[in-house]
């Protein structure tokens, strides 16, 4: 038998997924929720223990008093400042010893996985848990990409895998050949919303996004859902590119429907 699944839960609909996912396995589970992260709206009927993101030691007490062996970190997490984190014992310990190392995401998230294992507990994939929610290969509505399009997104990979070697972004938008932006520590939406205003055509224009060369596959991998197709559907784009198999697709049947709905496309792409 499996051990006990903690959820580190951020935000986003994801956190609860891993969570249902987990139960129809079998798995016991146990969630910790962030102050000013997690969305409590689906917490009732879990159990679960709330602390900041600065008390470590709080953390990891209350996920061996749970009896938790593995974790999994699933959902986006806001980036606090030094006052908002105000750091513990364990955490001062923690940062100390990341120092300087971790400018980016990937540093940042390698280096947090490494204390969590420190502590004795196994990090598990959120796609070994939602596996079926691993991006596939190909349209996933009725609306494919044209040719433009497509140059667009081998532009967008080109990017991508570049800026990624330094550990930036995970998301780009590209018109024509042209890139209107890419993502910084905004995150997608406000990427989208951001470009918005950058078009240079009426139509066209696709938002990409694949995983860094050298990311850390156990967390924060690529994500879209629902409001992704909307954000970039308002924008004016012609549809999104992820990468088959490294990114996740919260719910693929309503993201395919949204996608009709608003005549743009979704594709999985398998990047070279």
């Amino acid at each position: 038998m499996k051990p006990r699944l903690g959820v580190l839960a951020g935000g986003g609909p994801l956190p609860a997924a891993v969570v249902d996912a987990a139960r129809a396995q079998g798995r016991d589970v146990f969630v910790l929720a962030f102050e000013g992260q997690t969305d409590p709206g689906w917490l009732g009927g879990v159990e679960h223990s709330w602390v900041r993101l600065g008390q470590f030691a709080d953390a990891f007490a209350r996920l061996r008093a749970a009896g938790v062996g593995e974790v999994c970190l699933i959902g986006p997490v806001r980036r606090p400042s030094l006052a908002e984190l105000r750091p513990d014992w364990r955490a001062a310990q923690a940062l100390a010893r990341i120092g300087m190392r971790a400018f980016g995401d990937d540093g940042l998230l390698s280096a947090v996985v490494r204390e969590i294992e420190g502590e004795g507990f196994g990090v598990v994939g959120a796609e070994e848990v939602l596996g079926a929610l691993a991006a596939r290969a190909g349209a996933y509505g009725r609306v494919a990409p044209s040719e433009q399009d497509r140059e667009d997104i081998a532009r967008g990979v080109a990017v991508l895998r570049a800026l990624g070697a330094v550990d930036v972004g995970q998301a780009v938008v590209v018109e024509r050949g042209v890139v209107l932006g890419v993502e910084a520590i905004e995150g997608t939406d406000a990427l989208v919303a951001r470009c918005a205003a950058l078009r240079r055509e009426p139509s066209g224009g696709v938002l990409v996004k694949i995983a860094k060369p050298a990311q850390e596959r156990r967390v924060d991998l690529p994500t879209i859902g629902v409001h992704t197709v909307v954000a970039v559907a308002e924008a004016g784009f012609a549809g999104i590119a992820v990468e088959a198999g490294r990114t996740l697709v919260a719910d693929a049947g309503a993201v395919a429907e949204a996608a009709d709905a608003r005549r743009i496309f979704v594709f999985g792409l398998v990047a070279t």
